[in-house]
């Protein structure tokens, strides 16, 4: 197999350099005009089928899913590079080399992946081999994030921003998404909902207070109970029942006893959104690490709060007391435990009242919501807004330190890093070592060396793949972190394996903490 440019390929087929050269450039700049202006002028330039391929690639995807092909194994490599006369190396080809890669399983499969990767690395200049080698361990880092993306899509392509976001929102996949705009604005307009492919879910976010919540989202509200639960997204097609993560990824297999509960639902098609939860005898919800856990696969209940789709009739864009109508009529006894107001009964006290109730039974907190918005999928909306007692934040772990004292020899105290709005590198919000128990102690020291980019001779550093759930008092200024915030009393609460490093709370939504 070739990953090189040979007599075959259309006159258009994109060389692995521009991508290289347009990632360096994004990185380089912190403006989203500038970002779109260069993503945009990539595109246009590339052979449609290297298209899809791009697009994955600068948004830090691989089309063929995880390959596998961890950092030690690719530092590794001692193949000799490319050379600057060589033929260069194509999109196409490296794509089909990653094909290669993914089919790579059963007897002999590991001296056939070492082959691959050295012809791979015998092709590749050092700066191609810098970007591929990011490409792979996830650690790419170039601020192209969905919505430049898809701006840039927009603008490439001629379409309407509006029309390829609203189809981003749709499938849960900018390669998919660019396709269709190659395609046209017929192909993009005739996009909607499909049953079995998932859709990025709506977010809730921070509600202050009762009475904050009151006057922005009053006076027709629904107050769900927040779950310590994990979400997903049920779709029922007939009797093929397909379940998602919140990172899109199918579990049906993993929850049989929830997609049985689906399937004997009184529906042809329909598309759900939940949680998931483990309960204990007497009803009480169990620590999240039990519901995440794969002895609780069996004991999990599905608890359902919206509704997409249902028979044949695509629900996203109809306001929410309409979904809710949908979803009692066909799931009332899987529907989460809620509350609704109108004007009569919409003040502070009910939402108090509801939020002392879910506390009282084990839960989190409450999920606040407008009854007039739609479904905004992949959104962090303000008509979603949830209340808990204590501040939690998602971080993404960058390194952790070697310990003392008791602590000796087990990997510590946690460094913590906050998204970047524009897809850079987490930007570091503080340490911490509090709420550690022996057993998180135990697990870190083993799980993280899996994570490593490098050491010295006190801490770990990681690649940023690990989300970390932090409880914390407050928010402070600080010129010790690069943010220039720093988290009051950070503790650790828990990690978060459903998550992603997406899902991490920005270095924004701190600074907003710290305003307000």
């Amino acid at each position: 197999m070739t990953v090189r440019r040979t007599g075959q390929w259309s006159e258009r087929e994109m060389n692995l350099v521009l991508v290289v050269d347009t990632s360096a450039a994004l990185a380089a700049t912190r403006s989203r005009i500038a970002k779109t202006r260069l993503l945009a002028t990539l595109l246009e330039s590339a052979d449609p089928a290297d298209v899809p391929v791009v697009v994955a690639w600068l948004s830090g995807e691989i089309p063929q899913g995880r390959l596998g092909v961890g950092w030690r194994s690719l530092a590794a490599l001692e193949a000799p590079g490319a050379a600057s006369d060589d033929e260069p190396l194509t999109v196409a080809g490296v794509d089909s080399m990653f094909t290669a890669l993914s089919a790579a399983t059963g007897p002999g499969s590991a001296s056939a992946r070492r082959t691959l990767l050295w012809e791979l690395r015998s092709g590749a200049t050092e700066t191609e081999w810098r970007f591929l080698v990011a490409l792979l361990t996830g650690e790419l880092r170039q601020g192209a994030l969905g919505g430049v993306m898809a701006d840039a899509i927009a603008v490439a392509f001629g379409q309407p921003a509006e029309l390829v976001r609203r189809v981003h929102m749709l499938t849960g996949s900018l390669p998919r998404t660019a396709q269709l705009a190659l395609d046209g604005s017929d192909a993009l307009r005739a996009t909607g909902l499909q049953v079995g492919r998932a859709i990025a879910p709506m977010l809730a976010g921070p509600g202050s207070s009762p009475q904050q919540v009151v006057d922005t989202l009053g006076p027709d509200v629904v107050v769900d109970l927040k779950l310590d639960g994990a979400r997903i997204q049920a779709h029922r097609d007939h009797d093929r029942v397909t379940l998602f993560t919140r990172s899109l990824r199918d579990v049906t297999a993993q929850l049989p006893e929830v997609a049985r509960v689906i399937a004997e639902l009184n529906c042809s098609t329909a598309i759900f959104d939940g949680e998931v939860l483990a309960l204990d005898t007497g009803g009480r919800p169990l620590p999240f690490q039990d519901t995440m856990s794969e002895h609780a696969r069996g004991d999990l209940r599905p608890f359902l709060f919206d509704c997409l789709h249902l028979d044949g009739t695509d629900l996203i864009d109809r306001p929410l007391r309409e979904r809710l109508a949908a979803l009692r009529g066909v799931a009332g006894h899987l529907a989460i435990p809620s509350i609704t107001l109108t004007a009569d009964t919409c003040d502070a006290a009910a939402v108090q009242g509801q939020l002392d109730a879910a506390l009282a039974a084990g839960h989190e907190g409450v999920v606040a919501k407008s009854l007039d918005a739609p479904y905004e999928a992949g959104r962090r909306g303000k008509a979603w807004q949830k209340i808990k007692p204590v501040h939690t934040v998602d971080l993404v772990v960058l390194a952790a330190e070697w310990g003392s004292g008791r602590r000796t020899g087990k990997l510590s105290n946690l460094h913590l890093g906050a998204a970047s709005p524009d897809g850079a590198a987490p930007v570091m919000v503080g340490k911490t070592f509090k709420g550690l128990t022996d057993e998180l102690l135990a697990w870190q020291t083993e799980e993280f060396p899996r994570h490593e980019t490098h050491h010295d001779r006190h801490t770990v550093y990681l690649r940023p793949e690990l989300v970390v759930e932090i409880a914390f008092d407050g928010v402070q200024r600080s010129t010790r972190y690069p943010g220039g915030v720093a988290l009051r009393f950070a503790r650790v609460v828990r990690y978060r394996p459903d998550k992603t490093p997406a899902d991490a709370d920005t270095i924004d939504t701190l600074r907003a903490m710290l305003r307000g």
